[in-house]
């Protein structure tokens, strides 16, 4: 019986050594599987990490273009605004022809002509984009031309920028856009709130590693 008794318990202890064997190497599996997908986790975002994110995306910084060769940049943007019935009748519109026999048509309203504002607030803001845009490059801009169009009851605003640099003119041309329109709804809304800002997007871009001549 003691000899049976011996012979259970040494059958106990070992399958106790095996269950515990068992356990560590599931545990040291896990570990290995958890280290290998931080690794792959840190590989892909490493091949994907933006120029301006450090490689764990935890701090920011403005991108170092001091290696780039400087091109000539051209960005064009646009903006439309669209008016209610009561601004259309609130308002009124005058129309000029200039010395190069173009016709531009204006709103003219109790604080003044409201496009011809608009087209110098529009410029005043592209040329202080690095100031709200964080990681945006203070660029030396050598033009920006602001057209604003009305097509029936909207305004079509258009902003070109143009610089020579190493980084492109884009947010600054988007910038001029989104001032002039928002300077627009500024003028008109003691008339109506109704006004809307339908869309800001980048028309042209030239100059740099990408090439747009369209709305994409």
């Amino acid at each position: 019986r003691k000899a049976q008794a011996l012979y259970e318990e040494e059958q106990l202890q070992m399958k106790e050594e095996k269950k515990q064997e068992w356990i560590q190497t599931t545990n040291d599996d896990n570990e290995n599987n958890n280290e290998n997908n931080n690794e792959n986790e840190q590989s892909s975002l490493n091949h994907n990490v933006f120029t301006h994110l450090s490689p764990m995306a935890d701090t920011v910084s403005m991108v170092d273009v001091g290696s780039k060769v400087a091109t000539r940049r051209i960005a064009r943007a646009r903006s439309i605004v669209v008016f209610p019935p009561e601004v259309m009748q609130a308002f009124q519109f005058v129309t000029n022809t200039g010395n190069s026999n173009n016709t531009t048509t204006d709103m003219i309203g109790p604080k003044g002509p409201i496009f011809a504002t608009a087209k110098i607030a529009g410029i005043m803001g592209a040329k202080r984009t690095s100031e709200l845009i964080p990681l945006c490059h203070p660029l030396p801009l050598e033009k920006v031309h602001i057209d604003i169009v009305l097509k029936d009851n909207k305004a079509i605003i258009e902003c070109e920028c143009r610089v020579t640099h190493k980084t492109g003119v884009e947010m600054e041309a988007l910038q001029g856009a989104t001032i002039a329109a928002l300077t627009i709804y500024d003028m008109v809304k003691a008339v109506s709130h109704r006004v809307q800002i339908e869309k800001t997007e980048l028309v042209i871009k030239s100059g740099g590693k990408r090439t747009i001549t369209g709305p994409e």
